[in-house]
């Protein structure tokens, strides 16, 4: 067995809020099979060689840790491997090492926003990256969604945010306070939810003054992923969009999530706004999130599309998506990651728009167009061949 530990040369940590959930699970089985020769790169976009040249840290240089609340990521794996989302002989070839990893995990946050909770996150981080040696190390949130959060827009200074945990009246919700003390540890931040995670003025103020670099917000992995693909051709041919309504059915506790009203309201606001970006017109459709237990961690999509043609004439297409949520996902949070440690490297911080790419919701993006977001990844990947790819940055203490 490798352990990731005896791996030599620059060395990158990956922090999962969300550590024994499905998606961080998927990946760090995948990862781990990776580093053994026992899988291909299928999904990973950071193999490709347009990305590639970024000078990105190697897969087999990734070292895993996380926070969560309950559960182990041993028996959530040996769950995915019963509902055929991995190969039952990849988990077992993996055992010890998810085990390893599973290890490290530490306690998440529980209640309100303070400052004791705060400080304790971030030193899950700094220990983890001093006990291991990290060159860099980068947090990415894979939790369950949690309902918007208004009132953590209105926090509009970090002074202000750091007299609010000091007194424990914080209005953080839990994703917002993972990337505080992420920032606060000198950690590049991902949102891979639709959570409120970073997005807020008082912490973008703190990762621009720690110099840090985050991405976000909510992965695109399926139905939206498919609309920012075609949403773009009906306006190149100048037909008009009358309706677009999406349906979709998924298990798993993502779809248990969701099946809370507040929960879903999330993610479908990033779901539904690549539409208008894309058209540069309102259209009118629903779009429906419905849990269906059965299905473990498969989703289903349909979409039903309208649209006009020369003379007015009305014609229709319809699309069915069906795929595995968490083996979409995790090879896009293993990018992210490699990215993300990358931009640090060459001195990058606030929100990157390139890599608008993987996201629904674009933060420091413009398009939501699939090709115009993948030319602008493929050319800051470009750019970044040619910068430093050799200083740590631990940050300040």
């Amino acid at each position: 067995m490798v352990n990731d530990d005896d791996v030599r040369g620059p060395r990158t940590g990956v922090w999962f809020i969300g550590a024994r959930g499905s998606v961080a699970t998927t990946a760090t089985v995948g990862a781990l099979a990776l580093a053994r020769g026992g899988t291909a790169p299928t999904g990973l976009v950071t193999e490709l060689e347009e990305v590639s040249r970024a000078g990105l840290p190697a897969l087999d240089g990734l070292v895993f840790g996380g926070h969560d609340l309950a559960g182990s990521m041993v028996e959530r794996a040996q769950e995915l491997a019963r509902s055929g989302v991995v190969p039952p002989e990849t988990v077992t070839e993996v055992l010890d090492g998810l085990a390893a990893v599973d290890a490290r995990v530490r306690p998440g946050a529980t209640g309100a926003a303070d400052r004791a909770t705060a400080d304790r996150l971030e030193q899950d981080l700094r220990d983890f990256r001093a006990e291991h040696d990290l060159d860099h190390l980068v947090v990415i949130d894979v939790s369950s969604t949690e309902p918007p959060s208004p009132e953590a827009a209105r926090i509009g200074s970090l002074d202000e945010l750091d007299r609010a945990l000091d007194d424990g009246t914080a209005a953080l919700p839990p994703s917002s306070l993972y990337a505080y003390a992420a920032f606060r540890a000198d950690c590049p931040f991902v949102e891979f939810t639709p959570s409120t995670g970073p997005h807020v003025p008082a912490l973008e103020e703190l990762a621009k003054a720690r110099h840090l670099p985050w991405a976000g917000r909510d992965g695109k992995t399926g139905e939206t992923l498919l609309k920012s693909a075609l949403a773009p051709m009906f306006a190149m041919r100048a037909l008009d969009v009358r309706s677009w309504a999406a349906f979709n059915i998924l298990g798993g506790g993502d779809g248990r999530t969701l099946a809370d009203p507040a929960a879903a309201a999330s993610k479908t606001a990033t779901k539904a706004m690549a539409l208008e970006a894309i058209l540069g017109y309102p259209v009118d459709g629903p779009v429906r999130i419905d849990h269906v237990a059965d299905m473990g961690d498969w989703k289903t999509a349909w979409d039903h599309v309208s649209f006009e043609g020369f003379l007015g004439t009305r014609m229709r297409m319809q699309v069915t998506w069906e795929g595995c949520d968490s083996t979409l996902a995790a090879p896009l949070v293993l990018d992210l990651a490699r990215l993300l440690a990358r931009a640090q490297q060459a001195g990058q911080c606030g929100p990157v728009a390139a890599l608008g790419f993987f996201f629904k919701e674009p933060l420091g993006g413009a398009s939501h167009a699939l090709t115009d977001q993948w030319q602008a990844l493929t050319r800051w990947c470009a750019d970044l061949a040619a910068a430093p790819a050799d200083a740590p940055s631990h940050g300040a203490a």
